[in-house]
């Protein structure tokens, strides 16, 4: 199978990566994050986070930027979406959003009916 049809077969799901970076003191930000939180909850309770965290360089004493993944219909959806959140509206945080096209990979789920436990891969 050559490159072109290997690509043809792939998920080219679009999402949006979005990474914030603090715009403010570590102290000030610290005020707005169970806000932040909730906001972040919520986005993944209608669907559209799929999935967030801090990033940190190896060693580095606090994260250096997050990283957010959203589904969103287009840039402006995006924005809307992004400039809602607590650390944005306030000025605490900025960002940068970037498109992204979900191609390869895998996850993995084990749920045992006996117990009612899962694990995530």
């Amino acid at each position: 199978m050559d490159a072109d049809e290997l690509h043809a077969r792939m998920l080219k799901k679009k999402l949006w990566v979005v990474f914030s970076k603090p715009a403010a003191p570590l102290e000030e930000i610290k005020r707005h994050l169970q806000k932040h939180l909730e906001h972040q909850i919520g986005l993944e309770k209608q669907g559209i986070l799929f999935g967030a965290g801090p990033m940190s360089v190896p060693g580095a004493a606090a994260p250096s930027f997050g990283m957010i993944i959203i589904r969103a219909d287009d840039l402006v959806s995006a924005r809307r979406i992004m400039d809602s959140d607590p650390m944005h509206s306030s000025g605490m945080r900025t960002y940068e959003i970037f498109s992204w096209s979900l191609n390869e990979g895998r996850i993995g789920l084990t749920i045992d009916y006996s117990d009612q436990t899962f694990k995530l891969t």
